[in-house]
């Protein structure tokens, strides 16, 4: 049985394109229904061709990417930028991100009251 030369596993090109940072992340990704090849869930070893549609919801965010080039081992990052189109929405900004509180140093846990004040601060919680 000879392999297709024009296709290649979604976990290996997910990990290959340096989507993510290991192959076994990558398979964990399919598993969990977090990687969608032209808009059906993908198992680990679906394979992908050139044109379609790969999203993965990774890292907090969604990756929208078409597959424009295949490879099958690992590559650098420039060489990797080149073999997919990067449709993804921006990455939010980081100042929207909450700083986290910062208690001085030998102060304690926080009370129950210092909690409730926090998460006001926060917005998790109505006023009084």
């Amino acid at each position: 049985m000879a392999a297709d030369e024009a296709t290649v596993r979604v976990d290996s090109w997910i990990w290959s394109v340096r989507l993510t940072k290991t192959r076994s992340l990558a398979a964990s990704a399919c598993k969990a229904g977090h990687v969608r090849v032209n808009g059906d869930r993908a198992k680990p070893a679906q394979v992908v061709r050139p044109g379609d549609e790969v999203r993965l919801r990774h890292a907090g965010r969604e990756r929208i990417v078409v597959v424009k080039q295949l490879v099958r081992k690992r590559v650098g990052a420039p060489v990797a930028a080149e073999c997919y189109v990067d449709k993804s929405p921006p990455p939010p900004p980081r100042a929207d991100a909450l700083a986290a509180g910062v208690r001085d140093r030998g102060a304690g846990r926080p009370t129950k009251r210092d909690r409730r004040e926090l998460e006001r601060l926060r917005g998790l919680r109505d006023a009084p």
